[in-house]
């Protein structure tokens, strides 16, 4: 069994991976966090399924780009867990995760980073990178890709859909994934274990593309 678990966003999810092609997901609410609710979650999947943390082969979690302290969260609970267990762990991109939703050969799946600027990179059909992971101004990244036959991938496209127009891109088309990761987290998760890339659970770490608030404005 694989457990994923993804409280990037206020909207986060949990996945227990069974099988290969039989995985329970539920989805989260919490506006105000998860730390304070997520393992009163995990412990009633777990129940569902007549399933202990010591039935779970692999912890995987969202690794980010999203919410500091929601990254922060989930991957604390993935540590925890695997280490208490004597599991391994995995993280997986938020971005990697969102392009198992494409259907295309390229996908490129986006996602607000505030600001003005967007996460966004580029992985093939076996979701593999192709284009690292960055976070920039959408325009200027999409003027920039070297691939034109790229789908893109969002939860909400619309706020993106403007800068598409008079490109290249103005009918490419578009993805809309749903908010919840955790089951397309524990797919990837299942084939990294199969390759054996699962790492020691201090080793995992997070997936921010760029700093924290707190850093990029801290003063002496």
């Amino acid at each position: 069994m694989i457990l994923a678990i993804d409280t990037t966003s206020e909207f986060g999810s949990l996945a227990l991976m069974l099988a290969p092609d039989r995985v329970d997901e539920v989805i989260l609410h919490s506006p105000d966090g998860f730390a304070h609710v997520l393992y009163g979650h995990i412990g009633a999947l777990l129940e569902r399924h007549g399933a202990a943390l010591r039935d779970i082969a692999c912890f995987a979690g969202a690794a980010g780009p999203g919410s500091f302290t929601g990254v922060r969260v989930g991957l604390a609970a993935v540590k925890g867990l695997a280490e208490a267990c004597g599991r391994a762990a995995i993280g997986v991109s938020n971005l990697q995760a969102l392009g198992a939703f494409g259907s295309r050969r390229l996908r490129a799946p986006v996602i607000d980073a505030r600001r003005g600027e967007a996460y966004a990179a580029v992985y093939n059909e076996e979701l593999r990178m192709i284009c690292p992971e960055v976070v920039t101004p959408l325009p200027a990244w999409i003027a920039a890709l070297p691939h034109n036959d790229v789908e893109f991938i969002a939860t909400d496209f619309a706020p993106f859909r403007p800068a598409l127009s008079g490109t290249r891109f103005a009918d490419a088309h578009v993805v809309t994934a749903p908010r919840a990761l955790a089951a397309a987290i524990a797919r990837i998760a299942w084939q990294a274990v199969q390759r054996g890339e699962t790492m020691d659970p201090a080793a995992l770490d997070a997936n921010y593309v760029r700093r924290s608030d707190a850093e990029l404005f801290w003063k002496e």
